[in-house]
C-alpha cells in the first residue's frame, strides 16, 4: 500500500513536485496510439533566461548611434557574421547564421509588449502566462493549449527537459511533464508500487491516479526511449545535451506536441562580451545540431522552434562593461515550413528611443496567437483570453 509519505518522496524524487504544488500530468497512454488533433506538428521552446542582449546577438552594425553607445561591448565590424549590407550576428553564431543562410530561421526584431516590467521573475511570468503587465494568472499559455486541446484519452501533452516545469505549461486541468532523464524516471517509478483504492477519498484517490499516470508515462517513455538514438554528435552542453534528447524523442514517435529547454545565464551586467558569446556560441551550435538531426528524418518540416528571452538590454552600456535591463528584443523562430524567412521586419530604430530604450513594435501575443492558430490549429483568442493580430511567419 502506499503512503502518504513516500507519495510525496516519490513526487519529489521525480520532479513532480514545484514551489510547493503538485503536478499531475494527464499525460502519454502506453497503448493509444492515435494522430494527436495537431496532426503531427510540433513546437519546441528554448528560454534563454536572463535577458539576452539582441543588440549583440542581431547587430545593426551600420549605425553610428549603437558603436558610440557601446565603444567597449560591439564586436569589430570584420568580425561580425554579416548576412546583408546592414545585419550581422554575433561572432559566436556561425552555425545559426548557416541556418540562416539556409532559409531555416526568421528573426524577428523590436518584440515586447505594453508596459514592460525591467523584473526577470516578473517580467518572464509576463512571457510565460501571456497577460497584461497589471494583470496575474496562474495558468501559461501553453498549459490553457493543453486544457482546450486534451481529452482524458488524448496523447497532445507536453515535456520539459528538466527538474521543474515552467508556469508557461501549466494549465489549469493539464500540465506538462518536467523530465530530466528518462531512465531515472523509470527508474523511480518502479520503486513505488500503485496498491489499491476504494475511490472514497478526493484527495486519495487524486495521489492514487496521479501515481498510475506517473507510472505510464514512465514505462511510455523507457519504451519509446529503446526505438532511437542519435547518431549525431551534440555539443557537450546542457542545451546540447536537451536538444539531443527531445530530437530523440521525435524520432521516437513520442505523441507530444510541445517541447520546452532552457539556456540561463544572460544576465550580464558586467563584462558581458566574452560571457555572451560563449552562451550564444552553445546556442548556436546546439540548435544547428538540432535541425541537421531533424533533417535527416523528415522531421524538421513538422517542427517549429521558438526562442526567446523575457527582455532585452538597455542600448547604452553600463560602467561594468555590461549592460542592464531593457525592453523590446530579438526574437527566433525556425522550422522546416516558414513562409517568411530571413529578416521578418526591419532592424530596430535607435534614434527614437523610450527612455534608453527599444521601443516594442511586435507584441509577443501576436507570435504566440499565430503559432496557436496556424502552426498547432487550435483557438488562440479563446486560449489567449483575446484576439492578437497574426504575423505570416508560418
Amino acid at each position: 500500500m502506499l503512503t502518504t509519505g513516500n507519495r510525496r518522496q516519490f513526487l519529489k524524487q521525480i520532479g513532480l513536485t514545484a514551489a510547493g504544488t503538485l503536478i499531475a500530468p494527464a499525460f502519454l497512454h502506453a497503448h493509444d496510439h492515435s494522430i494527436p488533433k495537431f496532426g503531427g506538428r510540433r513546437l519546441v521552446v528554448i528560454q534563454l533566461s536572463g535577458g539576452n542582449d539582441g543588440l549583440n546577438t542581431v547587430v545593426p552594425f551600420r549605425n553610428d548611434i549603437l558603436y558610440e553607445a557601446r565603444p567597449q561591448l560591439l564586436a569589430k565590424p570584420s568580425e561580425l557574421l554579416k548576412v546583408s549590407d546592414e545585419l550581422a550576428f554575433n561572432p559566436a553564431m556561425e552555425g545559426f547564421r548557416s541556418l540562416f543562410d539556409e532559409g531555416d530561421v526568421c528573426v524577428l526584431n523590436s518584440v515586447g509588449y505594453p508596459n514592460p516590467n525591467r523584473s526577470h521573475f516578473r517580467s518572464m511570468d509576463i512571457w510565460h502566462t501571456a497577460s497584461d503587465a497589471g494583470k496575474y494568472s496562474s495558468t501559461g499559455w501553453l498549459g490553457r493549449y493543453l486544457d482546450h486541446e486534451c481529452t482524458a484519452n488524448t496523447n497532445v501533452t507536453s515535456i520539459e527537459i528538466g527538474q521543474v516545469l515552467s508556469l508557461a505549461l501549466k494549465g489549469a486541468e493539464f500540465k506538462g511533464t518536467p523530465v530530466a532523464n528518462i531512465n531515472q524516471f523509470y527508474n523511480a517509478s518502479r520503486k513505488v508500487a500503485a496498491g489499491s483504492y476504494d475511490g472514497q477519498n478526493e484527495t486519495a484517490s487524486f495521489l492514487y491516479k496521479t501515481v498510475l499516470d506517473i507510472k505510464s508515462t514512465a514505462s511510455y517513455l523507457y519504451e519509446k526511449k529503446k526505438i532511437y538514438q542519435s547518431k549525431k554528435t551534440y555539443p557537450k552542453t546542457k542545451l546540447g545535451n536537451d536538444l539531443k534528447k527531445i530530437a530523440e524523442m521525435i524520432h521516437s514517435g513520442v505523441d507530444s506536441s510541445i517541447y520546452y529547454a532552457s539556456l540561463s545565464g544572460f544576465d550580464t551586467h558586467f563584462n558581458q562580451e566574452a560571457r555572451q558569446q560563449r552562451l550564444l556560441k552553445v546556442y548556436s551550435e546546439s540548435l544547428k545540431t538540432f535541425v541537421e538531426d531533424l533533417k535527416q528524418s523528415g522531421e524538421w518540416k513538422n517542427t517549429l522552434v521558438l526562442t526567446f528571452s523575457e527582455f532585452g538590454r538597455r542600448v547604452k552600456q553600463n560602467a561594468s562593461g555590461g549592460t542592464d535591463h531593457g525592453k523590446a528584443n530579438c526574437l527566433f523562430l525556425a522550422g522546416g515550413a516558414l513562409k517568411k524567412q530571413g529578416l521578418y521586419n526591419d532592424l530596430p530604430t535607435l534614434d527614437h528611443l523610450d527612455k534608453g530604450d527599444l521601443n516594442h513594435e511586435i507584441d509577443f501575443r501576436q507570435v504566440y496567437s499565430t503559432i496557436l492558430d496556424r502552426w498547432l490549429s487550435a483557438d488562440a483568442g479563446k486560449i489567449l483570453g483575446k484576439k492578437y493580430e497574426g504575423l505570416a511567419f508560418v
